[in-house]
């Protein structure tokens, strides 16, 4: 097993893991000072592509992106989303999964469950393939977001699924949009670590996607604590600059690369 999972399963109940998202060396680069894990997501169809959801964005679009991110990473732990589509079946998912590692040099892949894939997890492992898993609200499988654990019964659903995809190898699992009571509960349950996303404190530690953070993305669910506005930041720059041109201002003798 890769000596940075290891550390990652090491941490529960021990220190929080912080993770975050990168689709370029130049985050990843900042990230990797501070982060435990560094997920490429496919998140990067709404907050780069503009699409509506993560449905439209392709194999090569992920690796494109993991290659620039994995320049970008020295000491993190990093993790590339595998899109929809891409595991649809066991042969499919390992024949992308060893091109997105080969490809990218990436230490593990991320899957999202639809209550049923478990026997693809197990089959990536079982080919020195680590994974990270993924329940509750499954951008992948399900349109409609919704809070998920909102009850007993499914809370023990939750539990059942999360317990299956251990069993199956997966080294942790990202628990998004879950209840606190429910997430408390499948943390306790399970013996490899709980990230969660909008999902409480009770995780063995937490996820964001970095442009939301940082204000850049336009998209704040009430899960979000915005640390930064950077688009105020950049439009400012933005305002300067055009000003500047417009004056005449810049570029100046100072910014000429010969003579005057």
């Amino acid at each position: 097993m890769n000596k940075k999972i290891k550390k990652i399963i090491k941490k529960k109940n021990k220190s929080k893991i912080v993770s975050l998202t990168a689709y370029s060396k130049n985050i990843a680069k900042i990230l990797d000072k501070y982060c435990d894990i560094v997920l490429v997501g496919d998140s990067l169809a709404n907050v780069l592509y503009g699409f509506k959801n993560t449905h439209q964005i392709t194999l090569r679009n992920m690796i494109l992106h993991a290659a620039s991110v994995k320049r970008g990473i020295k000491k993190s732990l990093m993790v590339v989303d595998m899109p929809k589509n891409s595991y649809i079946s066991s042969s499919k998912a390992l024949k992308n999964a060893k091109l997105i590692m080969s490809q990218t040099r990436c230490d593990a892949v991320k899957i999202e469950s639809n209550k049923k894939n478990y026997f693809i997890i197990k089959k990536l492992v079982d080919s020195k393939i680590p994974v990270m898993g993924h329940i509750g609200f499954t951008p992948q499988f399900k349109k409609k977001f919704k809070i998920q654990g909102d009850t007993s019964a499914k809370t023990k659903q939750l539990i059942k699924e999360a317990i299956s995809i251990e069993k199956a190898g997966a080294f942790s699992i990202v628990l998004e949009c879950i209840t606190p009571q429910s997430s408390k509960a499948i943390t306790k349950k399970l013996k490899i670590p709980t990230i969660g996303i909008g999902s409480s404190k009770y995780c063995d530690g937490q996820i964001l996607v970095t442009d939301d953070m940082i204000g850049l993305s336009g998209f704040y669910p009430k899960f979000v604590k915005k640390y930064l506005n950077l688009t105020r930041l950049i439009e400012k720059a933005v305002k300067k600059y055009t000003t500047d041109v417009k004056l005449k201002k810049f570029p100046d003798t100072k910014y000429f690369l010969n003579g005057r």
